[in-house]
Order: structure tokens, then C-alpha cells, then sequence
């Protein structure tokens, strides 16, 4: 629908009817697109890549200009925020993110203060400006942030982690000090995520990459608490239009009602569920976002067909569904398999929506 609004997106995770399911991708901005190799081996490295505005509006734009995808969302990362907090984010070859000063003590949690948005996370806002202005009110645009929890993780780790024994040592040892760290961060991420509505952002995502690697009770404490508060913050109407949002804990599917009573708008899910189950737990209360596991696309086009075909099976007949990834896109993906998913789900969803 490229040329004309397409508010698919909008209308679904609100469980308003739309004429097919709509899809848009995790990660879908990234580096299994030839187009974004040749923009991040112009920008040298992956943080000037994300605090360049116009080299962040190019890399969101560019999947939305090769497939028919109900959205775009925001080339960014979910570091910025501890990064902004003074960390010293940097990017390590084949090991992923890491920090220069993490946060190990009371004294470092302590000296820990809120960035400012429209200073300290400026080129964000602006990257979201200059991606609205060339969508062209086309497709909506998604802004995201990480969960408080999953920051904290990276914050206390200093990086990934396998083992996560700094952050669940500090949860079962200090948790009192745990949820200062964690009140910090959820307002971070909270003006963070208003920031991002009011330069353009019309859905948003939070993801909680690291909540599926705690146990039930901890998660609702640690984990979902925070993501309540921040639901609770955000303006849900700008520009005369309900602000969507959508909660995503990877490993969370167990978590599924109580995720829907934070007040979101729609839950993220990850291969691991049932999607048809799901909906019966949930009913109408949220939408739900999901869940194709992401090695499927290593398949041929039949076989990418009959697994959309399943998906969408699985949720039936009614809005409220977003097609989308369980996680991430792998980045050794195939770009034309990923044609074939987009226009498999809009042909095969139209007819849960007569």
C-alpha cells in the first residue's frame, strides 16, 4: 500500500478490523540487507551508525522501500539509554555490546541520574523526525526502548551474559539496591519513550530481551513491575490518535495475563507459544504480536507459506492479530524469503477478515 496510508498496523494492535493481518519484522532494519551493508561500511562502525540521524532514517527506510510492510520501526538500539547514563557504550567485534564502566557497586548506582531526552538522546528524536517526514504519513512509524530489567542486566553484566550471576546475585543479595537501579532506569525509560511520541513515534515497543531468564515471582517483581510503570506514564494519545504499546518478554508466554494487566495494548510473543492458546487466555483484553520462529525463512517459499498459513490458522478469524518474527531476523536470512513471508501473510490473512 505504498503511496497511500496504510494504518493496518495501528488498527490491529487497537483489535479494530483491517482488511488482512498486517506484518512487520523484527529487526527487520539490519544486516541481512545488502543495502544496510553498504550504509554501515560507510559509517565505520555501528554506534555512528545508530547517533547519525540521516544514516539512521536511510537504514529504517530502506526495508519498507523493498517490501510491503505495514510499518517501519526506528533503526536504533536499546543501549542508548545506559549509554546516555555515562556507561561508555562500545561495540566489540563479534562479541556484541559492552560497557566501560558498568554499574557494580551502591556508589555506582547511586551516582546514576535520568538523561535528557532532548540533549543526551537528541539524535534519536531526530533521526524519528526525519524517518516521519519521508514516510510521508504512508506507513506509521514504531519507536522502541529496552525493558528496565533487561538494561539493568546489561548495566550490572557490563555486556551479554550467559550465566546473568552479577544481576541475579544483586537480585537475591540486595534486591532493595536492585530496585533503585531499576526505579532509575524506568524513568529513563519512560521520558525516553514520551520523547520519542512527541517527535513522531505513533507506536512503541518495549523489550524485555533478559525476562524469560527468571523464575515466575522474580519476573513479576523485577521484570513486569517497571514495565507497568512505564505503560502507565506514557501519553496514549497524540496527534488525536491512540499511541499503541507493545510489551515483549522473550521466554514470557507464561506470563500472558499478567502482561495484559499492565494496561498495554498488545503482547509480543516468541515461538515457543501456542498462539491459538494465547488467544484463548487473553481474549479480546490485548492484541497479540507473533510468532514465527525466525530459522523458518532458511526454508523455501512453500514451506514459508504453509508455516504463515499456520500462524495465521492458529490465531483465526478477527483483528487484533500482528504477524511478526518470535525474535529477531537471523542475519545470514535470504532477502527474497523474506518477500515471500510479507506477501504470503497479506494474501492468506485477507480471509480472516471478511
Amino acid at each position: 500500500m505504498n503511496g497511500s496510508t496504510n494504518d493496518r498496523l495501528l488498527r490491529a494492535l487497537l483489535r479494530e478490523p483491517v482488511d488482512t493481518t498486517p506484518i512487520w519484522i523484527m529487526r527487520q532494519a539490519g544486516r541481512y540487507l545488502p543495502e544496510y551493508r553498504t550504509v554501515r561500511e560507510r559509517a565505520g562502525n555501528f554506534l555512528t551508525l545508530c547517533t547519525t540521524p540521516e544514516l539512521a532514517c536511510e537504514v529504517t527506510m530502506q526495508p519498507v522501500r523493498r517490501y510491503r510492510l505495514d510499518a517501519a520501526i526506528l533503526f536504533s538500539d536499546i543501549l542508548t539509554v545506559p549509554d546516555a547514563m555515562g556507561l561508555g557504550l562500545h561495540f566489540v567485534e563479534g562479541e556484541g555490546p559492552r560497557f566501560e564502566r558498568p554499574v557494580r557497586t551502591e556508589r555506582d548506582i547511586r551516582a546514576l541520574g535520568v538523561p535528557d531526552p532532548g540533549t543526551d538522546l537528541r539524535y534519536v528524536l531526530d533521526a524519528v523526525r526525519l524517518v516521519r517526514g519521508e514516510l510521508g504519513g504512508t506507513l506509521p512509524l514504531i519507536g522502541f526502548a529496552g525493558s528496565p530489567w533487561t538494561l539493568a542486566t546489561y548495566m550490572v553484566e557490563g555486556g551479554s551474559s550467559r550465566e546473568f550471576d552479577r544481576i541475579k546475585r544483586l537480585l537475591f543479595d540486595r534486591p532493595e539496591l536492585l530496585h533503585r537501579l531499576l526505579e532509575v532506569v524506568a524513568r529513563s525509560v519512560g521520558v525516553y519513550l514520551h520523547a520519542q511520541i512527541e517527535a513522531g513515534a505513533q507506536a512503541i515497543m518495549i523489550f524485555d530481551t533478559w525476562g524469560g531468564v527468571l523464575d515466575p515471582v522474580a519476573y513479576r517483581e523485577f521484570s513486569l513491575r517497571y514495565m507497568a510503570r512505564i505503560v502507565e506514564s506514557l501519553p496514549r494519545e497524540h496527534d488525536g490518535r491512540r499511541v499503541p504499546v507493545i510489551l515483549f518478554t522473550k521466554g514470557g508466554g507464561q506470563h500472558l495475563e499478567a502482561i495484559a494487566d499492565t494496561g498495554c495494548d498488545a503482547a509480543g510473543l516468541d515461538w515457543t507459544v501456542d498462539l491459538s492458546a494465547a488467544r484463548a487466555r487473553v481474549g479480546d483484553r490485548i492484541a497479540l504480536q507473533g510468532n514465527l520462529d525466525p530459522a523458518v525463512l532458511y526454508a523455501g517459499p512453500e514451506r514459508i507459506r504453509a508455516a504463515a498459513a499456520q500462524i495465521l490458522e492458529a490465531f483465526g478469524a478477527g483483528s487484533g492479530h500482528v504477524f511478526n518474527l518470535g525474535h529477531g531476523i537471523h542475519a545470514d536470512t535470504d532477502p527474497d524469503r523474506v518477500a515471500v513471508l510479507v506477501d504470503a501473510v497479506h494474501e492468506l490473512g485477507a480471509r480472516y477478515h471478511a
